[in-house]
């Protein structure tokens, strides 16, 4: 059932007609308003429940999860909801893409949003979603990814998306979130999150987007982040991380300053803002650098002045052999003189072997 971007307004009516054969409802980009009926629930066999861009109010019902098991995709962005996440909602297993975007949802993330099955799933394969298997209607929904909206229907079945963004969370980020090993995108911006970045964020190994930017996170940035070769998006800005920004292998690839924006205690590359210690060891490179120099120069100078003085030591020395005979014939019978001594050892030492043998 497709209502989407009508001029619809009012609530939704309680309808005590049979609903349990409905398989998708998208009634986005209207103007209603009011709390989701109770009448919903019977709604079993949903698998997209698309309400984005509209007025409803009130806290996000429990029945959700409790009663709408089939759900592979709830979109609730851009509403009036408020309270707190319900940690029903993990009970739904099938779930793939869940956004409760630009809404007035406080309190903390559940801890149970670890629990998402089917997001724990890794490299999915390709299967197509029908709305209507009896005109073959292919299902399709739009993901909010990137900071831009995307329509998926062919390929819907191989999204993973969690947008929590532009609420009013607190507290850390769930460590369970990690144990979400199929997740492609999380978005938590535009909160008021707090602590740190889980050091096993690295276990997302196919997540493409991250965005933790306008929150009060802290601490260092984890090094692991450099290890989800999948990463091309992260926004980490306007934050309180402080110390020396990671680098290497997957960070290397999305260097930008504007994902460090606003962290006044982080430093080092992009970053022009340098880290402690750093000057003085470029003040070290140089003077070393210096000393190299200096030394290099010593050495050549020293090679230039030995060849002159080799040229000119060797013809004093030929010019008196040349010209003095008592110098050549006293050479001369020196060398001779050393030839037989080393003749006359070299032949005492071999008889001596030879006897020693017999």
């Amino acid at each position: 059932m497709d209502f989407e971007n009508n001029f619809l307004s009012g609530g939704i009516p309680s309808s005590k007609s049979d609903l349990s054969q409905l398989t998708s409802l998208h009634l986005s980009k209207n103007n209603l308003s009011r709390e989701l009926p109770p009448s919903m629930m019977n709604c079993t066999r949903l698998i997209t429940l698309d309400l984005g861009e509209n007025k409803f109010s009130g806290s996000i019902p429990k029945w959700i999860g409790e009663n709408l098991t089939s759900l592979m995709f709830l979109i609730l962005r851009s509403n009036m909801f408020m309270g707190n996440i319900p940690p029903q909602l993990s009970l739904l297993s099938k779930l793939q893409v869940l956004d409760l975007s630009q809404n007035n949802l406080s309190g903390k993330i559940p801890e149970s949003f670890g629990n998402f099955s089917a997001m724990a799933i890794a490299n999915k394969t390709k299967e197509y979603i029908f709305t209507s298997w009896r005109f073959f209607r292919l299902e399709s929904i739009w993901v909010l990814w990137k900071g831009s909206l995307y329509e998926y229907s062919s390929t819907i079945s191989l999204v993973i998306n969690i947008n929590l963004s532009g609420n009013d969370l607190h507290g850390e980020i769930p460590k369970g979130i990690t144990h979400l090993f199929g997740l492609q995108s999380l978005n938590l911006s535009k909160n008021h999150l707090t602590g740190i970045i889980p050091e096993d964020i690295s276990d997302i190994r196919w997540l493409e987007s991250l965005d933790l930017s306008w929150n009060r996170l802290s601490g260092m940035i984890p090094h692991t982040l450099s290890y989800i070769t999948s990463l091309n998006h992260l926004n980490l800005s306007y934050n309180n991380f402080s110390g020396r920004i990671p680098s290497g292998r997957q960070l290397d690839t999305i260097n930008n300053s504007s994902i460090y924006t606003g962290n006044p205690l982080l430093c080092g590359p992009p970053l022009l803002k340098q880290c402690p210690g750093d000057e003085t060891d470029c003040g070290s490179q140089l003077v070393l650098g210096g000393e190299g120099v200096e030394d290099e120069l010593v050495i050549q100078l020293l090679l230039i002045s030995m060849a002159p003085g080799f040229v000119v030591g060797f013809w004093v020395v030929c010019g008196i052999l040349l010209f003095k005979r008592s110098w050549r014939l006293a050479y001369y019978h020196f060398f001779d003189d050393m030839g037989n001594q080393l003749h006359v050892t070299l032949a005492r030492k071999v008889a001596n072997f030879k006897k020693n043998e017999g």
